[in-house]
């Protein structure tokens, strides 16, 4: 052991530092600070304390690398916000004034106490120096980590070829990068080759063409059409990936892959008498004006289809906006047409689709409230229904019925989930990490989502976050090797009986079993530090660093 490590876990020669933060008033305005931070001094081996309004502000930055240097500190505790989303950040500040970002330790004295104890100021002061002092308790027990560093192949996989997909393929090809773009169909363009006009005026085929011309451009894009990726294994900057193609089966290692498969929409078989010719849907509407073959006179449109109901109680999003747009067209063509728009409540977001709302009420066409629990009844020639506005029921004469249902996921997602272990959400499209915080990454490292694949989506819409997840999966293949945390399991192999049941609960498949040695072994750079592998080893072989029985068992008795 190095002198400096030596010195690190001798308790004599602990100096921490404690940084109480005001969250300005998150914090502060529920519990006492100031009495905190004092009696944060008076615990063992604590040399430093300070109360900041905002320690992940620049100045609060500051305050813990200037105070680290001043003084010789080796342990740091922030007590504050959630270490989920700050914890990163303490970390690298600390690691930049030389500190090993291992030895820091995080206590959230907002989410677990000040807001959860809001008027209770005595006993949220109280429990944020329990806190605290379980935060220190921990700390002097740490020990200095080094993160963990390979290889990466600086090459990507895309899995789709519409909008979305396209988009991102072109961004990381125009930054260099080379792309393997798979598509299951025998062209480029998803939905939108469907699709008439956009909501802007834009035809979508010249959306399409532009895309598809800029990716058959690039001679760093690898197309497969007609192809399918079947098997998927290895780990962020190192997958082994398989693609079957009508040809041949092609293999390849690429760094990254991001899943642009899109979405369908819903055809209501079974509902308001859908025939496709009488009562079409609102994609079938689009092929008609696209092809110049409408010719209905009066029209209903009719909201929700399948969508907000039992079994299916999302909003898609994008209805709305594609009947409203849809009526302004035939209004345009033929000024003379008579259309009514059944709706529960208009989903138009944003300004520019608010705009289009106004417009076409100014045109003429009629929007009509309906009841949920009593929908619209569709015979031959006529919609019936009930206008809860008015509270009275109404009949429209029609030629034409046209039903806006929901974008809903195709039918192979549960495959591709499987093959990249990565998870769907109750309506089975793709879950993001995190909604706010990182929207197009999966809790999988490596592996990125983005347009209608993740949720009903514009094709602007789809074309940001193709753009965006580019971006994402290029900060991660520019670097020369990759860094991963250290905060990985580790089994003890003079204690493992090889039972196996850690496997069992691994959700990352980060552990395997080594028959000559017959033990478990962990994969360090597919763990994610979860811990379930250390919570189940009946022998206490498996455990987390940074989360070691004494480690924990050390803030329990503080406390």
């Amino acid at each position: 052991m190095s002198e400096k490590a030596k010195k690190d876990k001798d308790p004599e020669k602990l100096r921490v530092g404690v940084f109480i933060c005001d969250c300005g008033s998150n914090i502060a305005g529920h519990l006492d600070c100031p009495a905190v931070t004092e009696y944060a001094s008076t615990l063992p081996g604590v040399v430093f304390t300070k109360e900041n309004l905002y320690t992940c502000s620049e100045a609060g930055i500051l305050e813990i690398q200037k105070a680290i240097k001043e003084n010789d500190l080796n342990r740091v505790v922030v007590a504050s916000c959630t270490p989920r989303t700050h914890g990163p950040l303490f970390m690298s500040s600390c690691a930049q004034a030389g500190l090993n970002p291992y030895l820091f330790e995080m206590t959230n004295i907002r989410d677990q106490c000040s807001w959860v104890h809001m008027g209770q100021h005595e006993k949220a002061t109280k429990k944020a120096k329990d806190l605290v002092r379980m935060g220190v308790a921990k700390s002097v027990s740490l020990e200095p980590q080094q993160e963990i560093e390979t290889s990466l192949i600086s090459k990507a996989l895309v899995i789709g070829g519409g909008v979305a997909g396209l988009s991102a393929a072109d961004a990381l090809a125009s930054m260099g990068l080379e792309v393997i773009l798979v598509e299951k169909e025998a062209e480029f363009g998803g939905l939108l080759r469907k699709i008439n006009r956009l909501a802007d005026g834009e035809l979508a085929a010249d959306r399409i063409s532009a895309l598809v011309e800029n990716v058959k451009s690039k001679s760093n894009i690898t197309i497969h059409l007609d192809s399918e990726a079947k098997t998927v294994g290895g780990y962020i900057g190192n997958y082994d990936i398989t693609i079957k193609t009508k040809e041949k089966t092609v293999e390849d290692k690429v760094g990254c892959i991001i899943v642009a498969t899109g979405a369908l929409p819903l055809i209501p078989t079974d509902r308001f008498g859908y025939d496709g010719k009488g009562v079409i849907t609102q994609i079938e509407l689009e092929e008609k004006l696209k092809n110049g073959s409408l010719d209905a006179q009066r029209i209903v449109m009719v909201q929700c289809v399948g969508a907000r109901t039992q079994g299916r109680e999302y909003c898609s999003r994008i209805c709305c906006m594609t009947a409203v747009k849809n009526a302004l067209l035939i209004k345009e063509q033929n000024p003379d047409a008579d259309i009514h728009i059944l709706y529960r409540d208009m989903q138009m977001y944003g300004t520019e689709n608010e705009k289009m709302l106004w417009e076409a009420r100014g045109t003429g066409i009629k929007f009509e409230v309906y009841d949920a629990d009593k929908p619209p009844e569709v015979e031959t020639g006529k919609v019936g229904f009930y206008q809860s506005l008015l509270g009275e029921n109404m009949e429209i004469t029609c030629d034409l019925v046209v039903l806006s249902t929901p974008l809903v996921p195709r039918e192979d997602a549960g495959v591709v989930s499987q093959m990249l272990r990565v998870p769907m959400n109750q309506d089975g499209f793709f879950l993001e990490a995190h909604a706010k915080l990182r929207p197009l990454d999966f809790a999988a490292d490596g592996i990125f989502l983005c347009g209608s694949s993740r949720y009903p989506a514009t094709a602007t819409e789809a074309m940001s976050q193709g753009i965006g997840v580019s971006a994402r999966v290029a900060s991660i293949l520019f670097k020369d090797k990759l860094i991963t945390s250290a905060i990985v399991a580790q089994i003890n192999p003079e204690t493992c009986v090889g039972c196996m049941g850690c496997m069992d609960v691994c959700p990352y498949e980060a552990i395997s079993f080594n028959q000559e040695k017959y033990i478990c072994e962990i994969n360090e750079i597919l763990c994610k530090g979860c811990g379930n592998c250390a919570a189940t080893c009946p022998s206490h072989s498996a455990m987390l660093k940074g989360y070691k029985p004494q480690q924990l068992l050390s803030m329990i008795r503080a406390v």
